[in-house]
């Protein structure tokens, strides 16, 4: 008798809102406090791999330290010892080790 039509989905669009409200705000936390970060780690791990240059100390994923030796378009050639020289993917190699 004294509603009109239409006015209970006024609170129903409300109610909707403050259902996802939480939703999307977990969804931002996560978004800055993992993916930004990990999207920061691999732009400057492929900077790091795309820089590597003749007489680099390394690591490689498997743990070999070496020297880089020559770099080719995909791989990397590491020298680990006196005349033992070996080639690796521009992946496997990990890290750069700063001299120091």
């Amino acid at each position: 008798m004294g509603t009109s039509p239409g006015g209970g989905a006024a609170g129903a669009g409300a109610s909707s809102v403050s259902f996802f409200l939480p939703l999307i705000i977990i969804f931002f936390i996560f978004y800055i406090l993992i993916l930004l970060p990990q999207k920061k780690e691999k732009r400057k791990t492929e900077e790091m791999r795309a820089n590597l240059k003749k007489g680099d100390k390394v690591v490689t994923a498997g743990g070999i330290h070496g020297i880089v030796a020559g770099v080719k378009e995909t791989t990397v050639t590491v020298k680990v010892d006196d005349n033992v020289k070996m080639e690796f993917s521009r992946s496997a190699i990990s890290q750069v080790v700063k001299p120091g």
